[in-house]
């Protein structure tokens, strides 16, 4: 028990880390957390509501994750209304990202947050957040190309001296790597129909494929996305581009 002349508020007060202040003020007035009912906004014309009830649980707000970008990965199982769960990422340097065109999902590291339309300080701050724009690690998708389809992109045109000393390594890895003649002709023919996206291309050139987070990781603690493509890459590569103009300027 408490002493009479005591309270819960008095205590986290005196020692912000206790179990009792968690960052919110916890006072019996109508300030105190985060609420999401319309009992505290004013009215349309202005005017200030009477507070004609106390506050309920169904209406409570919890604090925003800002998922940040570390390899210290962090997630929080809560338990929220109707006993159901939900995990809160709060570090992540990993998702599982799907290259829509070639229907395959391969799990990669997140190397860069470069892009949020809705604010700028989420860029900065390295904040994983859904519709983010970041950059992901282009090595499980060209592993997986180059096995499908028997085609390694993404490489880089040597020079006449290097290409010598090359060729003679190309030449024991082509003899360490034969394929049966079953496997060849099934590379072949999906050779037929293989296109590639110029500008993909060029990104596995650099080893860095532009994606968009499409999972809440405050929510679900996963971030997982897609690969950028056709009309929706070409936007955001103008967008950056831009960006990075004014950045000079």
């Amino acid at each position: 028990m408490l002493p009479s002349n005591l309270s819960f508020v008095d205590i986290a007060n005196e020692n912000p880390n206790s179990i009792f202040s968690n960052g919110i003020s916890y006072s019996s007035s109508s300030e105190s957390g985060i609420s999401r009912d319309s009992m505290h906004k004013r009215r349309a014309t202005g005017g200030k509501k009477k507070a004609w009830r106390k506050k309920r649980k169904y209406e409570l707000g919890r604090q925003p994750a800002n998922t940040k970008l570390s390899s210290n990965k962090t997630v929080r199982r809560i338990r929220v209304r109707g006993g159901n769960v939900k995990w809160r990422a709060l570090r992540l340097d990993t998702g599982n990202y799907s290259w829509g065109s070639e229907a395959v999902t391969r799990k990669t590291r997140i190397l860069d947050v470069v892009y949020n339309a809705s604010n700028n300080e989420l860029v900065r701050t390295q904040t994983l957040v859904k519709s983010a724009i970041v950059q992901v690690d282009a090595a499980p998708f060209k592993q997986w190309y180059l096995q499908h389809y028997g085609v390694d992109i993404g490489r880089k045109k040597k020079t006449a001296a290097k290409k010598d000393s090359a060729e003679e390594g190309d030449a024991a890895a082509a003899e360490e790597a034969k394929k049966s003649n079953h496997v060849q002709r099934k590379l072949e023919k999906r050779q037929k129909d293989r296109k590639l996206d110029a500008h993909i291309e060029e990104q596995f050139g650099g080893g860095r494929l532009l994606a968009c987070i499409s999972s809440r990781p405050g929510q679900c603690g996963r971030s997982d996305g897609y690969i950028l493509e056709g009309k929706e890459l070409e936007f955001y590569m103008k967008k950056l581009q831009k960006k990075k103009g004014k950045g000079a300027a």
